[in-house]
């Protein structure tokens, strides 16, 4: 993973090619206010309550690379649920059909089968 030198430090070089990319880094260069924040590190600069309201597309970049693999857990949630289908615990055949999707195992989110 490649991570944009101005996420890291936007009160760097600015050479970014997209325009509108361009215009919110030179107007976040431009803001002195800003720039104290930048000595708590990159990621508690981001953070800030005012950055994705004031800069709404570099918010949206800027928040891929910052939560991109926060923890292992939902790595270890798949195994777990790839193996509880897979063990001899179980009493039943494995029937994919009756067991649904994969995917709905690995999120929080309850299925609507009514609609």
């Amino acid at each position: 993973m490649v991570i944009p030198p101005w996420i890291i430090n936007p009160y760097g070089d600015l050479e970014e090619t997209n325009v509108i990319i361009q215009e919110e880094l030179t107007e976040l260069s431009t803001n002195e206010e800003l720039k104290v924040q930048i000595k708590n590190g990159y990621q508690q600069f981001w953070l800030q309550n005012n950055i994705p309201v004031t800069y709404p597309v570099l918010w949206n970049i800027a928040r891929k690379f910052l939560i991109s693999f926060p923890s292992s857990y939902l790595v270890e949630r798949g195994f777990s649920a790839v193996i509880n289908l897979l063990t001899k615990k179980r009493t039943d055949r494995l029937d994919i059909i009756s067991r649904g999707d994969l995917r709905l195992t690995l999120t929080k989110l309850t299925p609507n089968v009514d609609n």
